[in-house]
């Protein structure tokens, strides 16, 4: 097996929620992306245990890239004790709140892609105000409430360059299938012209910045 082959298998494996062909596009569209604009900065919002850093980290290796991977690591309230997505296997013993941090480390180290995807360990909104480099993709999937969903919209968007690519996860047109606020964002990104469609993937979009 290649060395994509071997990140993309292990991205398969790795605790979380976003299905296999969600996570090839995301690999697919970021490597296509890259190959015309390589050595760019990229960032995502919501770590988890590293699922889809495996799958954009595997894009951004292959193009001397380097991925960010911001999460405060404790959850939002969907992953807290009592909720559908609660994991006892990642509560820390210790304090007894979750702490998918440890897992996300365990992940990037085996995948050997320390050098390529760094960790940001905090909340989005604080760390947002103090990052000034300029973004080639951004990939949202944080907490998915209305106010943190359009909190990271807001301050890390404006942070593309144009022709950069936003991904937004968990879109659901239909209010059966899942929360608004993704969907909200991404109504608001093409509202204006400002982005375009290039890829829909499931509950992923991918869109292009214009201005």
């Amino acid at each position: 097996m290649s060395r994509v082959d071997d990140l993309l298998t292990l991205a398969g494996a790795v605790k979380g929620f976003m299905p296999r062909s969600e996570g090839l596009a995301l690999y697919e569209n970021a490597l296509s992306h890259a190959t015309a604009r390589p050595r760019g900065t990229w960032l995502e919002v919501g770590a988890w245990c590293g699922k889809s850093a495996v799958y954009l980290g595997a894009a951004a290796e292959a193009t001397h890239s380097v991925l960010y991977s911001l999460d405060h690591h404790h959850g939002s309230e969907e992953n807290q004790a009592g909720w559908e997505y609660f994991d006892q296997e990642l509560v820390d013993p210790f304090d007894g709140r979750l702490n998918t941090l440890p897992t996300w480390q365990r992940t990037i180290a085996d995948a050997e892609l320390e050098s390529t995807v760094i960790g940001l360990v905090g909340p989005s909104h604080v760390i947002a105000r103090h990052f000034s480099t300029p973004l080639e993709l951004l990939f949202i999937d944080g907490g998915h409430g209305e106010e943190i969903a359009w909190g990271d919209f807001e301050l890390w968007t404006p942070k593309l360059s144009p022709g950069a690519l936003l991904m937004i996860h968990d879109v659901f047109p239909d209010p059966a299938d899942g929360g608004r606020a993704p969907y909200e964002i991404y109504l608001a990104a093409t509202a204006k012209g400002a982005f375009r469609d290039v890829a829909i993937e499931g509950s992923l979009r991918v869109l292009r910045r214009e201005t």
